[in-house]
């Protein structure tokens, strides 16, 4: 049966101050009346229902889960004591399902980011789950065409294309990671790259041999979890063995080792809504590059990305590229060309005690 797993664990640092500890970006909405995580759940039906629908989330953020996504059912609200990457993530996934279907395939999605147009999207599964289906042991890979030599993206180098799928797929040749600005250069013009953006599809079963060569360490820890499934003992199972686990992620641990990995040529447009500038990707911008949502009103301003509620002013006189963003308690003003510094930006809030506003 088809399941889809939907990784929630991020933190959204680089959305502060409208993304916090305890509502991170994939509970906000930045492209359409759904948040990130709701766009996450609603693109995969009907051809996966609500009831084949898994989230790992952090402990923290199961009431915000359960209140977002009430059709999930509660028991497929997987939740991490803490975060310890995707690798971890997708192996507890992974023995919860086998353990009501042994021949559950698993289409595994990060909460946070846009994808369009969804019929594009399902076809796309639909095409990985044949492959699947066609060759149990195959782990499929989701690759998107770069448009712009990123440096922020893993990227995916392809292979000898396979001859019997009717939607470019080929074997995954090697991953590299986050390249500088020239290598990225050089990989969008060649041709042969894909961006790396999270989306896979394999059989649950698959996935957990696969840990059990490449990470035994994550695999040893999973089958002692295995053995707590339905019993009294789950709980501080999942608190002892789960933060004992590697932080590491699904591509390291397994991916790059593993034999059979194919990349599906992604037909859909594809954010990872990573910063705001992705705000300025997702929606229009006025007729002096703004973007702007809530009540704003530029004057002699440009290019700037502006976040606000339906009742408080933003005002700008002759400003140039800056990011502003006001919440309640927060208002963030920086330089759009600047955006990474966010982080130190939470590292001084961190050592100046006001973890209130984190």
């Amino acid at each position: 049966m088809r399941h889809v797993v939907i990784m929630a664990g991020g933190s959204g640092t680089r959305f502060w101050p409208e993304s916090r500890r305890q509502l991170p970006k994939q509970f906000l909405k930045f492209a359409g009346d759904q948040t990130l995580i709701q766009q996450a759940a609603s693109r995969c039906c009907p051809a996966i229902s609500a009831e084949q629908t898994w989230i790992v989330t952090n402990a923290n953020h199961a009431a915000e889960t359960t209140r977002q996504l009430p059709q999930v059912p509660k028991h497929q609200i997987l939740l991490e004591p803490c975060g310890r990457n995707t690798a971890p993530c997708i192996g507890l996934a992974a023995i919860q399902l086998l353990a009501i279907d042994p021949e559950a395939v698993m289409l595994v999605t990060p909460a946070d980011h846009v994808i369009n147009p969804t019929a594009m999207f399902q076809q796309a599964v639909n095409q990985a789950m044949e492959l699947v289906a066609r060759e149990p042991g195959a782990l499929v890979l989701f690759g998107v065409e770069p448009t712009y030599p990123a440096t922020g993206f893993g990227y995916i180098h392809r292979g000898e294309q396979l001859a019997d799928t009717s939607w470019p797929t080929f074997q995954v040749k090697s991953f590299q990671e986050k390249p500088n600005q020239l290598t990225a250069a050089r990989y969008s013009a060649s041709g042969e790259y894909y961006w790396n953006c999270g989306i896979f599809v394999w059989r649950a079963q698959t996935i957990l041999d696969a840990l059990s060569k490449y990470a035994p360490e994550i695999f040893e820890r999973l089958q002692r979890l295995r053995a707590a499934i339905g019993t009294p003992g789950w709980s501080q199972a999942l608190e002892t063995e789960f933060p004992a686990m590697p932080s590491i992620s699904i591509d390291y641990a397994v991916l790059e080792h593993a034999a059979s990995v194919y990349v599906l040529e992604a037909p859909f447009d594809w954010d990872d809504v990573g910063s705001w500038h992705a705000m300025a990707r997702l929606n229009p911008a006025d007729r002096d590059g703004n973007t702007l949502d809530g009540m704003v009103c530029p004057v002699e301003s440009s290019g700037c990305i502006v976040r606000t509620s339906a009742d408080h002013l933003v005002a700008m006189i002759g400003v140039k590229d800056l990011i502003i963003v006001h919440t309640p308690t927060a208002t963030l003003v920086a330089d759009k060309r600047d955006e990474g510094s966010i982080k130190q930006l939470i590292a001084e809030l961190e050592r100046r005690n006001l973890q209130s506003y984190l």
